[in-house]
């Protein structure tokens, strides 16, 4: 038993293949792992658990991801039948901007966790007793391998108006995942903007979603995801790819417009308006519930991608900050332990 780093990257969610109840498959999430932003998380055996929060200082005051981090790491020991640890915070996601913070940071911990008490983890298993891949497994399978990743959903007659207990659902199996290559570039924009829905806000909004959704719509986005986005993901084209991945999330977008304001949650729609004008772009969305805008680009043209991101967020009249990041095609990194 000895010390343990985890490293892992943030994930990209561009929306869900089916949320109608008359097709046989529910959600299907489609989205991709990032390099940065990171979460890490460092931990060593202990009789009880205790969180140390080192980000603290420079990200101001992290009371709940603290709590968040201790009842993880008290469901881990539970699960795997350890003591306890000490868990250190050395890097973390922002929280409820579209980037899957939540899913990250709780496997990050768990592996974490049960690496230091040498146990091996096994983060499909257990994630949904840790609360999460309830609705998409892309945050779970960018964890284990990252890359481009497309789920197989639920199938529709699980679904009831109340949600699952903890642990009372299986994440949803990988349909498909492919490396992207390793010159596309990403310009992740981050406006300064309310959080993105979550907890039990973002469940009751994509119930009342489901109990009304357009089976056409459904049916255009799974046509787009097999005819358009797949291929172009496992042939590495970057403008195919872009525009096919910017246009899944746009036709996600049609669902959610009456509960978050229209296709994009404001400011997003701005910044993707003025990032879709620009030749360095390949494509642009908006993650999950935002407000965290994505532009894909490629390395020869990440710099004009950059300051077409800086200027669409003084488009859209708010302060915020763009980070240059890249996909990551492997999963968490663990470091230390007893083979470190």
């Amino acid at each position: 038993m000895s010390r343990v780093t985890v490293t892992t990257g943030a994930r990209l969610h561009a929306g869900f293949r089916n949320l109608s109840l008359s097709l046989g498959r529910l959600y299907g999430g489609v989205g991709l792992a990032l390099a940065e932003p990171r979460a890490t998380v460092v931990a060593e055996p202990a009789s009880t658990v205790t969180v140390v929060d080192a980000t603290a200082g420079a990200t101001g005051p992290t009371t709940d991801a603290r709590d968040a981090v201790a009842d993880y790491a008290r469901r881990t020991c539970a699960l795997l039948g350890v003591e306890g640890a000490r868990v250190e915070v050395d890097e973390r996601l922002p929280r409820h901007v579209g980037l899957g913070s939540g899913t990250q940071l709780a496997l990050a911990t768990y592996a974490a966790v049960a690496h230091a008490n040498d146990v091996e983890p096994g983060p499909r298993e257990h994630a949904p007793a840790l609360g999460r891949g309830g609705r998409s497994g892309v945050g779970v399978a960018a964890f284990e391998a990252g890359g481009f990743v497309a789920d197989a959903g639920h199938p529709t007659e699980r679904f009831t108006t109340a949600p699952p207990a903890d642990g009372e659902w299986t994440v949803p199996a990988v349909l498909a995942r492919y490396d992207l290559p390793t010159d596309w570039r990403v310009a992740l924009v981050l406006p300064e903007a309310d959080p993105g829905r979550h907890g039990d806000d973002e469940d009751r909004s994509i119930r009342g979603v489901v109990e009304r959704a357009d089976p056409a719509l459904s049916e255009e986005l799974a046509s787009l995801l097999v005819d358009r986005l797949l291929p172009a993901a496992v042939e590495g084209r970057l403008d195919p790819f872009g525009t096919a991945l910017a246009e899944f999330g746009r036709l996600n977008g049609a669902w959610y417009a009456d509960v978050q304001g229209g296709v994009y949650r404001p400011p997003a729609g701005r910044v993707v308006e003025r990032l879709a004008e620009s030749p360095a772009v390949a494509g642009a969305g908006q993650s999950s519930w935002g407000p965290a805008v994505w532009a894909l680009t490629d390395a020869g043209r990440a710099a004009e991608a950059r300051a077409a991101a800086e200027a669409a967020l003084e488009t859209a009249g708010t302060d915020g900050r763009v980070l240059l990041t890249r996909p990551r095609n492997e999963g968490a990194t663990v470091s230390g332990g007893s083979d470190g």
